[in-house]
């Protein structure tokens, strides 16, 4: 049994249109997606369902009318949202952490990305466990990393360099930067797995220096990759409470810390407020970088 094909018709693969056999659907057919058992699309939305519980608890109890933290909430009111605006120590632990994270994604991002471009076009002896130096960060619990950094500022740096870097913004800053650039090196070696190197072997021969090359060539193929991890690394730094816990000082604290110490000592829902506006900002940078970069080239997904 053949399949008959009409090579002047438009839309086919290749300038061919299946006709299709005898009960079977034409040839396009076969370049479609297949269908999605009916039970992966149960499974699928029972996961979002979970994952999404969370959010929504979180930002019903921050529109509690009651005076403390409960669920269901006692009423809605904007009642903590404008206390969360005009407050100044969670505003304040808000701001910092929003520059504590943009600093935090711009060093994570290039430096991620220099050492997934030398893990990924090299090869040497201890290859390995090089790179699961690099990823270390992402095995480690978090607590162990920020009590460890501790205690090196504490016990090594100070004594041998005379720096103070616990308790302080260039501290901290390093911390989050250890805790999020595993996240970049991922993201962008995965994008440089498929990469054609030779586009930019011929930017080489055209003239290029190796650094122009991959400027004008490397870079805007791996841009998406380059973005996802950028994105990991602002929301792990954003929310990144273990670290925190051991670098902060008293006047720098970021908005995990400041949700933690008035969970523990009022229990007030102005904690939950402040939630529902990290929420909102992880939200906004999904989205801008969605538009920015088509995140559906890198991971499949598709942003509406």
């Amino acid at each position: 049994m053949t399949v008959a094909t009409d090579r002047a018709g438009p839309g086919g693969f290749l300038g061919f249109r299946g006709k299709g056999v005898r009960g079977k659907p034409p040839v396009d057919k076969f370049w479609e997606e297949p269908d999605i058992p009916p039970v992966f699309k149960i499974g699928g939305w029972l996961a979002l369902a979970i994952l999404l519980l969370p959010v929504v608890i979180v930002v019903l109890a921050g529109l509690n009318a009651g005076d403390f933290l409960t669920f269901p909430p006692d009423g809605l009111s904007l009642r903590w949202v404008n206390e969360f605006l005009t407050n100044e120590q969670f505003l304040g632990a808000y701001l910092f952490s929003l520059q504590l994270a943009l600093t935090t994604t711009v060093i994570s991002t290039v430096i991620g990305t220099m050492a997934a471009v030398f893990l990924a076009r090299t090869d040497f002896p201890g290859l390995g466990v090089l790179r699961a130096y690099f990823l270390s960060p992402l095995i480690l619990p978090g607590i162990v990393l920020g009590l460890a950094l501790y205690v090196f500022y504490v016990a090594t740096f100070e004594p041998l360099t005379g720096i103070r870097l616990q308790r302080t913004v260039a501290g901290l800053t390093i911390g989050h930067v250890l805790a999020t650039m595993p996240y970049v090196i991922g993201a962008v070696t995965a994008a440089l797995f498929n990469f054609d190197r030779t586009l930019e072997e011929a930017a080489r021969s055209l003239g290029a220096g190796p650094f122009k090359a991959f400027m004008k060539v490397t870079l805007p193929i791996i841009a998406p990759g380059v973005m996802a991890g950028a994105i990991f690394a602002f929301i792990v730094s954003f929310g990144q409470f273990e670290v925190s816990l051991f670098l902060s000082a008293a006047n720098l604290e970021p908005l995990p810390i400041a949700m933690y110490i008035s969970l523990r000592y009022e229990f007030a829902p102005i904690a939950a407020a402040a939630g529902i506006f990290a929420i909102a900002l992880v939200v906004v940078s999904m989205v801008i970088t969605s538009r920015l970069i088509s995140l559906k080239r890198f991971s499949g997904i598709k942003f509406n």
